[in-house]
């Protein structure tokens, strides 16, 4: 799916390691990204609800999510978004150390559109995250705006 228009990617991560990571690994999207970064629960829902300072935020075309965040849970995030009408189309995929069963059926159960477990290597994640560009942003036809 080549597109000409740009992709809007929320990542609600509190890793600033991990961030970098993954925006490393989109640095050469074979589309145009644009990455803003949630660094809580509470900030990811009030970025998408466009409240406060994140009135003028744009919409994301996807998002990736960690499940463990301050001040709310990451399964708390994923719980809310798929329940709110107007954010329940945005592919979520959740982007996380835990490789634990439960925590793969919840998300699921939850919602989640996939489920990643982030590798240890710099290689490796950036490899898995040129792997999820490749799919999402190039294969799967993202909602329109």
């Amino acid at each position: 799916m080549p597109t000409s228009r740009q992709i809007e990617v929320l990542m609600i991560e509190d890793d600033p390691g991990d961030v970098d990571l993954m925006k490393e690994g989109l640095l050469n999207a074979k589309v145009a990204v644009n990455i803003s970064v949630a660094l809580n629960g509470e900030d990811a829902m009030s970025y998408l609800k466009k409240e406060g300072k994140y009135s003028g935020a744009p919409t994301p075309d996807l998002i990736f999510l960690d499940l463990n965040l301050p001040k709310k849970d990451g399964r708390e995030v994923l719980k809310e978004v798929k329940s709110e009408k107007g954010l329940r189309h945005i592919p979520v995929i959740v982007v996380t150390t835990s490789d634990a069963e439960q925590d793969i059926l919840r998300s699921y159960d939850l919602g989640a559109n996939s489920y990643v477990t982030k590798p240890v290597g710099f290689g490796e994640f950036v490899k898995v995250v040129n792997t999820i560009e490749d799919f999402w942003f190039t294969i799967v036809k993202l909602p329109p705006k």
